[in-house]
This record gives structure tokens, C-alpha cells and sequence, in this order.
């Protein structure tokens, strides 16, 4: 799976002439209730893909709809089907606790962050530990962890909600994929 990530950051080169949205290896339904099907249909199926469509085509601002589809690219793989109890596990685990000392406390941390955007953005957990915003899209290398802090993100599930879009989103985490990128180096 990281292998697909970085493919990504190279997809602009002498071997792979367009870039591409990374196809989950779950089933769209399978999030929901967490993410609907309508949900995941408009977010990856159009929004994501439009970004790596109009990069290709050579389309509006190039550095956005690239930081577009790679932070997509980063998102989707790292979700599964809803877990009652999900918490953190492995080194990433090791990581929350040492910063936070418990997943709440973490939970609480990211809630505080992501509700201070004015706006649209990502919130995501950084290698170092820290929780860092990324306004607008922009490409990060050290992302463990990240959360679409966009309208589209939880509008049609959630309305204005956006703390239940959070505390459901913390059960469709694959903390395996998220462990993975702690252990590989990003290009």
C-alpha cells in the first residue's frame, strides 16, 4: 500500500504519464455508517478524482490539484469498517500516548485544532507528534494521520456537525496503514 502512496509522488514522471486516485481495497458501503456510500460516491468518486483529472489535463492551479489528489491519496487507503472500540495501537500508539498519555486526551486535541479552522483544511497527526493544519492543500511528508476538514467531508452525513463527523471517523481508522507510514520514509 505505501508502495501506491509513493507511486503517486512520482506519477508525474517518465513512467507514468498521468496521476491517479488510489482505489481502496474496501467496498464504498462498507464505512457507513461513519461515511455513506452518497458520501464516499462525491468525495472520492468525484471530488478526489477531479483533482487528478484536471492536473492531468493541465487544468487551474497545478500545485493545488496536485496536493489535492496526493492528500486524497492519503486519506482514503487509511480507513476500514467501523470498529466499536478502535483505538490506537503499534508504534503510532506508543507515539499517542507518549504526547497525549491517552487516546481521549488525543481525540480532545485534534477536536480543538480542527474546530479552530476557519474554513476548509486537513488537520492531521505529524511523525513528530504534533497535530498540524494544513490550509488549503498542500503535500506534507510527515503525515501519520489525516482528517478532510472540507464542507464536502460531512456535510451530506452529518449537516453542520462536524464533532460527529469526528468521533465517527476515529472508528474507520486502519491503525495498521497509519503504523506502516510511521515505518517507511517518505520521497
Amino acid at each position: 500500500m505505501m508502495r501506491q502512496y509513493i507511486t503517486l509522488v512520482e506519477a508525474k514522471s517518465q513512467y507514468t504519464p498521468d496521476l491517479e486516485i488510489i482505489k481502496p481495497n474496501y467496498q464504498p458501503y462498507s464505512l457507513a455508517p461513519a461515511m455513506s456510500t452518497a458520501t464516499f460516491n462525491l468525495h472520492w468518486g468525484k471530488l478526489a478524482h477531479g483533482y487528478a483529472e484536471r492536473f492531468n489535463k493541465g487544468e487551474g492551479d497545478k500545485t493545488f490539484n496536485y496536493a489535492g489528489a496526493w492528500l486524497h491519496n492519503c486519506f482514503f487507503p487509511q480507513f476500514r469498517a467501523p470498529r466499536t472500540k478502535n483505538d490506537p495501537n503499534g508504534p503510532v500508539g506508543n507515539l499517542i500516548k507518549q504526547k497525549f498519555k491517552t487516546f481521549e486526551s488525543f481525540k480532545d486535541e485534534v477536536e480543538k485544532v480542527a474546530m479552530a479552522i476557519q474554513g476548509s483544511g486537513w488537520v492531521y497527526l505529524a511523525r513528530s507528534g504534533e497535530i498540524k493544519v494544513i490550509p488549503n492543500h498542500q503535500v506534507r511528508p510527515d503525515i501519520l494521520l489525516l482528517i478532510d476538514w472540507w464542507e464536502h467531508s460531512w456535510i451530506l452525513d452529518y449537516g453542520s456537525d462536524k464533532n460527529k463527523y469526528l468521533n465517527n471517523i476515529w472508528k474507520i481508522i486502519d491503525w495498521n496503514v497509519i503504523n506502516t507510514r510511521w515505518g517507511q520514509a517518505y520521497k
